[in-house]
């Protein structure tokens, strides 16, 4: 194999990082990444990139996780802790119950907010997700309070009164933002999980 980059081993290892570094700003990111494999080209580049070498090599530079604690400790950050499935289910289900629940007739934009409340709480509470993922899905989560009057304003304009209906369909586009936000959370606590397995 001409590129040592290109050794399986080399390849698990650098993922690994990239993995467990994901909340590094991007740029020291990849500077982090580029000084990893430069450095394991340079090791490897006087002999043969066999098994054995490469796992020398990648044993001097630390286990992937060691290697983000300490480029996240440079930034003042810690790699954030998954909580249990069950919590992160809960916290999914009320964010893509939302939307269902605001269909509900008359009690519905209530009963779907409470919902969308719920969850932004327990988003923030979680010590999984990153401030800015919080931010993101906090914003998404609580969008039907400002979504839901204006497309409501935006259908009576269009048809020339509220109807019942008119109302649902303002609801259902208000509170759309809602599984995204589930989508989006789903997506990080299972990166995250894999990362930690992986240590």
């Amino acid at each position: 194999m001409n590129n040592p980059i290109e050794h399986p081993l080399v390849r698990a290892h650098l993922d690994a990082v990239a993995r467990y570094t994901a909340t590094l700003p991007a740029e020291r990111r990849r500077e982090l990444l580029a000084d990893l494999r430069e450095h394991i080209e340079v090791s490897l580049a006087e002999g043969p990139a066999g098994d054995d070498a490469v796992r020398t090599v990648l044993e001097q530079l630390g286990t992937p996780r060691q290697i983000a604690d300490a480029a996240l400790a440079e930034e003042g950050r810690t790699l954030p802790a998954p909580e249990t499935a069950g919590w992160t289910t809960l916290t999914l289900a009320f964010a893509v119950l939302a939307l269902p629940l605001a269909l509900v007739p008359a009690i519905g934009s209530a009963l779907g907010l409470a919902s969308a409340v719920i969850a932004a709480v327990r988003v923030a509470k979680s010590p999984q997700w990153t401030r800015r993922e919080k931010q993101l899905a906090t914003a998404l989560l609580l969008s039907p309070v400002p979504l839901v009057p204006l497309f409501a304003v935006v259908i009576t304009a269009t048809a020339g009164r509220l109807t019942p209906g008119a109302l649902l369909t303002a609801c259902a586009l208000g509170f759309c933002p809602s599984p995204l936000a589930a989508f989006r959370l789903s997506r990080s606590a299972a990166r995250l999980r894999t990362a930690a397995g992986a240590a």
